[in-house]
């Protein structure tokens, strides 16, 4: 390709709208162009590199038996009414109205209508496992889109699901996806770690992230300096364990003026905060919830939502609070009836805390679960930090990570639901068990770009750059240089390396510049300098120095580097 015939310029100044890297620097280079806010066009090198990702991934899915087919973005909601997921999705979920009245959506994702299919198309154990996946567009009707490609709209998406007879064959697929996954983030020259994770608006029994690690991840990951615990947030663990300081004593009133924070109660009456009960009040789906842990913790949310399985969790507003009688800042498990109490583990086998006495003014001392109020709710509902101690024993750190793959282990959520089952060897009806395995093909690019990155544009690994050479032809209109220039750039075209040729009459200076910028692996250039020694230069993006060979020298030269 001659960049004089390219679409797509580069741009000499950083776009104002971009705050990442990799957000700047796909606008800057002419990957990407905006069209709306969360919506992108692909432009010319853009597509190239995301066709390559896509091209790694289909070769990984194939290797391990995956077979590639096409759903349908649009999709009558009716399939998201029977799974329960139309209301889970709430306003993120695009979705409008045909000319006949019929609810349509347009898919985040292809659970309900995969499953459907599988129905209608397995019946015996003979018929699975199966390993299906597609790249297709998906959509979300995102809140606050940003970041350029890591959160968007409309966005490309590698999704796979599998289809089993029992968990132990899921189970090997499941470690089978994992595999394919590291290999396909290595060949695309990303640094991953794998992360235990919450599986959201998804579902299942168990899944995993892989996390890209980055400043400007959205995603909080925990990690112990001591073992390889990794764990997204939203699902992290760690040892609550404190000294013991059960008590004896009955509970006690105690006046406490205008005390109504955790804060202000541990300064009152001058004790840590882990020897009070913290006790906050939720709204579940219109109902009233009351969540218990340690003082010294945070609550959860995602935790606590998943346990009861809410579509909306929202702190209760002082309003509800007044109408059922409850006394802001004072609240308190003891004494409440009629309102569901979820309790952290980390009140359990210790006691003697502070907690509210559900009335103005007043808290209660010496409190103890089990004895002076009671749940069958125990939950870990407990926000991990940093700082925490892991069950190693180890310190947890936190990291910021980005998001480019998540699996699922699915069970029979779905498979129930549609009623996909088989008949086994003995002709007794089962029920298929499902896993399902994600990766943001947009946001994979922008996160390798994330990674690999410095202070003149990009540097792209060798496997997803849209070009593995730039020829760089100075003082083109020369007679010479224009004929070596020609001869080289189908010389390497015939070796069937792709190859973009500057051969714009342009300075040198702004010919490196864009060659940097759009960081593609090798810069040739032929200079009358160079030709007069009968060399030409090449330079590796990722290296500072370049080195000169006879002209003659350059097939056998990139036959070593990067031919098969």
């Amino acid at each position: 390709m001659r960049i004089s015939k390219l679409f797509g310029k580069t741009l000499r100044d950083d776009p104002s709208e971009a705050e990442l890297d990799s957000h700047r620097l796909m606008l800057k280079s002419g990957f990407i162009s905006q069209i709306g806010s969360g919506v992108y066009s692909y432009l010319p090198l853009g597509w190239k590199s995301l066709r390559k990702i896509e091209q790694i991934i289909r070769e990984e899915l194939d290797a391990i038996d995956g077979q590639e087919l096409r759903m349908p973005a649009l999709q009558p909601s009716d399939l998201w009414e029977k799974s329960g997921r139309f209301q889970v999705f709430g306003d993120t979920l695009f979705n409008f109205n045909d000319r006949r009245g019929n609810t349509m959506v347009m898919a985040p994702t292809h659970e309900e209508v995969l499953t459907s299919m599988v129905k209608a198309n397995v019946f015996s154990y003979r018929d699975l496992p199966l390993l299906l996946y597609q790249i297709q567009t998906k959509f979300r009707d995102e809140e606050r889109p940003r970041g350029g490609l890591l959160r968007v709209r409309e966005f490309d998406m590698k999704d796979a699901y599998s289809f089993h007879v029992d968990e132990q064959g899921l189970d090997k697929t499941y470690n089978e996806m994992i595999g394919a996954y590291k290999r396909i983030y290595e060949r695309c020259g990303l640094e991953v770690i794998m992360v235990e994770a919450d599986s959201g608006a998804i579902g299942g029994k168990a899944s995993h992230e892989f996390m890209a690690l980055s400043d400007v991840g959205e995603d909080t990951v925990i990690m112990c300096e001591s073992c390889d615990y990794a764990a997204n947030e939203e699902k992290a663990a760690f040892d609550k364990s404190i000294e013991n300081m059960f008590a004896n004593e009955f509970v006690e009133e105690i006046h406490t003026p205008n005390v109504k924070t955790i804060e202000a109660l541990g300064e009152f009456l001058n004790i840590n905060s882990s020897q009070t009960l913290k006790s906050v009040m939720y709204d579940s789906d219109g109902e009233l919830v009351l969540a218990c842990l340690r003082g010294d913790l945070e609550i959860n949310e995602t935790k606590l939502k998943n346990f009861l399985k809410s579509n909306e969790l929202l702190v209760a507003s002082d309003d509800s609070l007044s109408r059922h009688s409850i006394v802001a800042g004072y609240v308190s498990p003891v004494g409440l009836h009629g309102i569901k109490i979820v309790v952290d583990d980390s009140l359990v086998e210790t006691g003697g805390f502070v907690a509210g006495a559900n009335k103005p003014d007043y808290h209660i001392k010496n409190v103890v679960f089990n004895r002076d109020f009671n749940s069958s709710n125990i939950v870990d509902i407990a926000k991990a930090n940093d700082g925490y101690k892991c069950t190693c024993g180890g310190e947890l750190e936190t990291r910021r990570g980005i998001e480019v793959g998540h699996v699922f282990k699915l069970g029979s959520k779905y498979s129930e639901v549609f009623e996909a089952s088989f008949l086994d060897e003995e002709g007794k009806r089962g029920t298929i068990q499902m896993g399902c395995y994600g990766i943001g093909v947009g946001r994979l690019l922008a996160a390798v770009i994330e990674q690999n990155n410095d202070d003149f544009g990009m540097v792209l690994p060798v496997s997803i750059s849209p070009f593995k050479v730039w020829l760089t032809a100075l003082n083109i209109d020369d007679e010479q240089i224009n004929k070596t220039s020609f001869e080289v750039y189908e010389k390497l075209r015939s070796l069937k390396i792709e190859v973009l040729f500057d051969d714009r009459d342009e300075s040198a200076g702004v010919k490196f510049k864009d060659a940097d910028l759009v960081g593609v692996p090798y810069r040739v250039v032929i200079s009358t300098r160079n030709l007069k020694e009968g060399v030409v230069e090449i330079k590796e993006r990722s290296n500072p120095d370049a080195v000169k060979i006879p002209v003659g020298k350059i097939q056998q030269f990139f036959e070593n580097e990067i031919c098969d």
